[in-house]
């Protein structure tokens, strides 16, 4: 069992920068590829970005390509989303997920097993 906790959300102006935070709890951890996926009010929650078990493959959606940049740290058990020229497109609660069964970074949403309990990020115009 994998639990998760994001931390880091808040409120920023746009052109701002955010690091989202998420711990995991279980040494398998470092053995899970991670993702974080989004979901603004009224839409479905959908993927941002992915990163694979040992950090050598990146996965990006075309909106954040560029402004966002995932990354993990084993020994902390800890995966990380540093967002940059965010916008107000991107406000959204964000989640991070933990996926058991592949080794690549996933896009889809039911690749996934696990899910913290999100963190919301406002970004003012």
């Amino acid at each position: 069992q994998v639990q998760l906790g994001e931390s880091g959300g808040g409120l920023v102006q746009a052109g701002g920068s955010l690091r989202l935070s998420c711990v995991a709890s279980g040494r398998t951890f470092r053995s899970y590829p991670m993702g974080w996926f989004r979901q603004a009010p009224g839409k479905e929650r959908e993927f941002v970005a992915a990163i694979s078990w040992n950090g050598g493959s990146t996965y990006y959606a075309d909106s954040v390509k560029g402004r966002f940049t995932i990354s993990r740290d084993g020994a902390k058990n800890t995966v990380y989303l540093q967002m940059n020229s965010l916008k107000p497109e991107d406000t959204a609660v964000y989640y991070c997920a933990a996926d058991q069964d592949n080794l690549a970074p996933m896009r889809a949403r039911d690749e996934y097993d696990y899910w913290g309990q999100g963190t919301q990020v406002t970004v003012s115009s």
